[in-house]
């Protein structure tokens, strides 16, 4: 047996006006240690970060010569992601590179 369906002439209204929050940024932080090369950080810095070769070396220098420093700023998630991905490279070259992702 065949559905029947009716329509209705009824308005609906739509609220215009839509509440959307942002996802919270998070940074991303690099922590200088004596073992990890500068020559690896501008390299995952470029690879995984997206950073030009001036800019990763720039990131290096500050993370050496002040201990640490933000290199991104990005969603929770692709913060997250980027910083494992980073991590990973770093353990499989046997480097001990320490990231973080802090709320912002």
């Amino acid at each position: 047996m065949p559905m029947e369906y009716t329509q209705q002439n009824s308005e609906t209204e739509f609220d215009n006006e839509i509440d959307l929050e942002l996802p919270p940024e998070c940074e991303v932080i690099f922590f200088n240690d004596d073992f990890t090369t500068m020559e690896f950080v501008v390299e995952v810095l470029v690879e995984v970060f997206n950073k030009s070769e001036d800019e990763a070396t720039v990131l290096m220098q500050q993370v050496h010569n002040q201990g640490q420093a933000v290199v991104g700023v990005y969603t929770y998630d692709i913060a997250v992601t980027k910083a494992g991905i980073a991590t990973g490279k770093a353990k499989k070259q046997g480097y001990p590179l320490r990231i973080e992702v802090k709320l912002k």
